[in-house]
């Protein structure tokens, strides 16, 4: 797959990065910051990898399949934790990280399926 193939993911995992930036510099100006404690720690986490999963599929990196499905993972849980909050910069970022592990299921599989081919291709 060349690059414009992740560019939807691409800019699914940048936008999620930087809506998870905001929640959790908005978290810390909540009155009690101890009860979104995990909502942070979640954001930071997510930002982290999403950065990194974008930055495997810019480079055309072979680990590209693993880091989606593993951004996927940590997207969930960060939608989860966030939309337990009312808040509506949580709001935001849960919708932002829900539409980001879309997209990286739907690059993990459309990796599959061509590696698969090309597989199949090469054992014939």
């Amino acid at each position: 797959m060349h690059q414009s193939q992740f560019s939807a993911c691409i800019e699914a995992c940048y936008a999620c990065a930087q809506a998870c930036d905001h929640c959790a510099a908005a978290c810390l100006q909540e009155d009690d910051v101890k009860m979104m404690a995990g909502c942070i720690a979640l954001d930071i986490d997510c930002a982290q990898m999403c950065r990194m999963a974008a930055g495997a599929m810019a480079r055309g990196s072979q680990m590209v399949s693993e880091l989606c499905q593993v951004c996927a993972t940590v997207c969930d849980a960060c939608a989860d934790e966030c939309g337990k909050h009312e808040a509506e910069h949580c709001q935001e970022c849960a919708r932002a990280c829900r539409a980001c592990a879309d997209e990286c299921r739907r690059m993990v599989s459309g990796a599959a399926s061509k590696a698969s081919v090309g597989r199949g291709a090469a054992a014939h």
